[in-house]
């Protein structure tokens, strides 16, 4: 498969690395911010699209009142497997969905919440008018997305490594899907294009990303995201090879010991 073909393929050993490096690396500030965001709402019945290994749904299921009902969904089985693994500190339901075509009534929901998923919509304003088809009308769609990837320091260090390591045909995984969606005039437009009525408000968000050691952050990224389907469709054997580029280039920007670099995301809050 190509890289794009195989860009939203997360199988295999990908969701446990995911979730032990990954989540605590980027993903659980700005889960515990749109957790924030939509426990200050009314929502009863929330959505939740593209949950991953879930650390949106956990952080959900404790910011929102008891009585809220919380349905998690994801293209991949094998992440949803992970998340429910996992578990969560109240009952939730997951359910293996495509946000492209959602499998819920109209008007079914007050909230709808998607992190970091929108990058990999094939067709992004068909995915949002999904959204807004099973949100009730008042209900809210909160979604993030990464900003450019020069602004998120571990990223661009290892796509930058891997550049060196094939030098010939390198893995862009990084720049080409997550960080590929980050203008605002884009995403405002997608979202008007998805029936939205109420224009998007969009807000940048920076937090940092630390980690113990270049060593954790070369995992995370060469091994637990699609990146690693891409190092693997050139050469399998050299898996560790480009793992190690990784580190070491890390640790070239950032220091051989605790790791400290600069994350950025841009969130949308769209009212229907």
């Amino acid at each position: 498969m190509t890289g794009a073909a195989t860009d939203k393929v997360f199988a295999g050993s990908i969701p446990k690395i995911y979730e032990t490096y990954l989540v605590p690396l980027i993903f659980q500030p700005y889960a515990d911010d749109l957790a924030r965001q939509l426990a200050s709402r009314s929502a009863q019945r929330v959505l939740e699209i593209a949950a991953g290994t879930g650390v949106v749904t956990r952080a959900l299921a404790s910011a929102l009142p008891a009585g809220s009902e919380i349905i998690a969904t994801d293209l991949n089985q094998a992440m949803l497997d992970q998340a429910a693994a996992l578990g969560t500190s109240r009952p939730v339901e997951w359910r293996q969905a495509d946000a492209m075509q959602l499998p819920f009534a109209d008007a079914a929901f007050d909230a709808v919440v998607c992190q970091f998923g929108a990058m990999f919509f094939p067709d992004k304003p068909k995915a949002f008018a999904e959204a807004r088809r099973v949100l009730r009308t008042g209900g809210v769609f909160l979604f993030n997305v990464w900003d450019r990837i020069e602004e998120n320091g571990f990223a661009d260090a290892v796509t930058d490594a891997l550049a060196d390591v094939f030098a010939d045909d390198p893995p862009r995984f990084m720049a080409r899907t997550p960080h590929g969606y980050h203008d605002k005039a884009a995403i405002a437009r997608d979202v008007a294009q998805g029936g939205f009525r109420a224009a998007a408000e969009i807000v940048t968000v920076t937090h940092r990303s630390r980690a113990e050691s270049p060593r954790i952050v070369a995992v995370a990224y060469c091994q637990g995201t699609p990146l690693r389907n891409e190092i693997e469709s050139r050469d399998a054997s050299r898996l560790g090879a480009a793992t190690d580029a990784a580190e070491q280039e890390i640790g070239r920007r950032y220091g051989s010991g605790a790791v400290d670099a600069p994350i950025q995301a841009h969130l949308a809050i769209v009212h229907a």
